[in-house]
C-alpha cells in the first residue's frame, strides 16, 4: 500500500514538474499560496520523501512474478 501511495504523490509531483518546464506554471505554489508557504514546502517535501522510498523499488524483487515463476516450475 506505501509502494502505491508513494508512486501517486510521486506521479502528481512529476506532472507539477512538467507543467512547470512546458509552462512556467507550478500548480501546487499557485494552489497553495506560493512556492515559500508551508503547505507547498510540505508538499514539495513529500514529494521528495517519496521519490526516495521508490528508490527502492529497484532494488526488490516483484512478488506477482516471482509466485507465477514458482507456479510455472511446479506444475
Amino acid at each position: 500500500m506505501m509502494d502505491r501511495i508513494a508512486l501517486f504523490i510521486l506521479l502528481l509531483g512529476g506532472l507539477n514538474w512538467g507543467l512547470v518546464g512546458l509552462f512556467r506554471f507550478d500548480l501546487i505554489a499557485w494552489a497553495f499560496g506560493g512556492s515559500a508557504s508551508v503547505i507547498s514546502r510540505l508538499i514539495y517535501i513529500l514529494v521528495a520523501l517519496s521519490a526516495v522510498w521508490c528508490i527502492s523499488l529497484f532494488f526488490r524483487k516483484n512478488e506477482v512474478l516471482e509466485s507465477r515463476e514458482h507456479h510455472r516450475r511446479f506444475d
